[in-house]
């Protein structure tokens, strides 16, 4: 049975044309001039989807995206809005709604947008469960509810925005969404807005032709091209300057980039997920970021809490990760936490997050015996220190650089017999070999 597709629009000319698009693509078409006749032919499942222009005799299309995100959830609903009416698509992605097309319609756009929107229908939307290959470990409500979050905004093309604190798991949201959702088969393309040279981003995101600059040989895919069909990670997104800022916004905008040195546009078929560790609308406001760019990025919303929020789930992730790394270093067994260091890391406000356990856990597996570790292994800083003293990472370094000498020493009195350097430094075989392979001593 040919999947039905409704069609809302008070002017005829545009429905035919949607319906004559939709028919050579082998699909069956009813079509409702109003709000009122859209809503008599509203059936749950009967429509894999509906599209809808904004302005109707009797209502407008937010009326009905809302309407059928009540009575008909599972029909992704795509709202057909007037040519530059940034704030309607705004609005309309806010309120529900799959997608949305510009006036004049651009028919390739809406053959994209149609079978993006089947294969969304498809696709078995998951239950409260990670994606695979991601885990968003945690049994903390603030957990619970971002996993159901991200099963919704799988469903849909809206930008989204990931805020929150560095080493929360942002990253790791925006591949949950895109492997939850029917562009799971395309790319995931994350850039790192503030590793980009000034100078070279616009070639970056959108590519450059063979002769448009000094040193360009050959013609370069930018990174909108390699995200075709999936999606774009823009991560740390406040970081963009200002002049880039502005051709973003256009590639939003139009759906369309123009690789430098090219005469003309190319459409492009990307759903945009941006993140950062600053407050986008503390940006906007300090004149850092533009106001614009931001309603187009900040659709919805999605805040990834700090591990300090939720101290339960401290217990669950240790094990976790201390699986992770005795596995990726060999070994059959980790070691356990003892209760006082399991104490000490409950108690431990974490100002780096999740990233900042895996780093106080891979460095205590180091100094442990190998079978427990203890609190004194896990080194805990004090967050409280002054803002004077050595940097976390510098005091690293140092302690590397000291470590790596002590081993070097030990192995050459052991004329490298690595059992006996391990007698030497006091620490288990095990330890030691785990140690030689991290500072990379195996050559």
């Amino acid at each position: 049975m040919k999947p039905a597709v409704l069609i809302v629009d008070d002017e005829a000319d545009i429905r035919e044309l949607v319906e004559i698009t939709l028919s050579r693509m082998g699909l069956h078409t009813e079509a409702a001039g109003s709000l009122a006749e859209a809503r008599d032919r509203l059936i749950p499942n009967r429509f894999a989807l509906c599209i809808t222009d904004m302005r109707l005799p009797d209502g407008n299309g937010i009326d009905l995206v809302r309407y059928i995100g009540q009575h008909c959830p599972q029909t992704p609903v795509a709202v057909i809005t007037a040519f530059g009416s940034a704030e309607a698509a705004v609005e309309s992605l806010k309120a529900g709604a799959f997608d949305f097309v510009s006036k004049p319609v651009d028919l390739q756009v809406l053959r994209k947008l149609v079978n993006s929107a089947l294969e969304l229908q498809q696709a078995t939307e998951p239950a409260d469960t990670p994606a695979e290959g991601a885990d968003l470990l945690g049994d903390h409500p603030s957990i619970h509810h971002l996993r159901q979050l991200v099963s919704r905004l799988a469903r849909s093309q809206a930008p989204v925005h990931v805020a929150g604190e560095s080493g929360t798991g942002k990253e790791l949201v925006a591949r949950m969404i895109h492997a939850q959702s029917p562009r799971a088969t395309g790319a995931f393309v994350p850039v790192n807005c503030g590793a980009i040279p000034t100078e070279l981003m616009e070639s970056e995101f959108f590519g450059h032709l063979r002769g448009a600059f000094t040193g360009a040989v050959k013609d370069k895919t930018g990174l909108f091209q390699a995200a075709e069909g999936g999606t774009l990670f823009l991560d740390e997104v406040a970081e963009l300057p200002l002049p880039m800022q502005v051709k973003l916004l256009r590639a939003l905008q139009e759906r369309a980039i123009r690789p430098v040195g090219g005469d003309s546009e190319q459409t492009v078929n990307v759903r945009i997920i941006s993140a950062t560790h600053e407050s986008l609308e503390d940006c906007v406001a300090e004149g850092r970021f533009r106001q614009d760019l931001f309603y187009r990025l900040n659709v919805i919303e999605v805040r990834t809490p700090p591990l300090r929020e939720r101290p339960c789930d401290i217990p669950l992730l240790t094990t976790h990760i201390l699986g992770r790394l005795a596995r990726s270093n060999g070994w059959t067994q980790p070691p356990q936490l003892d209760r006082d260091a399991l104490a000490s890391l409950s108690a431990y406000p974490f100002p780096g997050n999740v990233r900042e356990l895996e780093n106080i856990l891979e460095r205590a597996l180091t100094l442990c015996d190998g079978r427990r570790i203890r609190a004194a292994d896990l080194q805990l800083r004090d967050p409280a220190a002054p803002a004077g003293s050595p940097s976390k990472a510098a005091l690293d370094a140092q302690m590397e650089a000291m470590e790596r000498q002590a081993i070097m020493e030990a192995l050459e009195k052991a004329r490298f017999n690595k059992t006996r350097a391990a007698e030497l430094l006091g620490m288990s075989f095990r330890s030691l070999r785990y140690r030689i392979k991290k500072l990379k001593l195996d050559a």
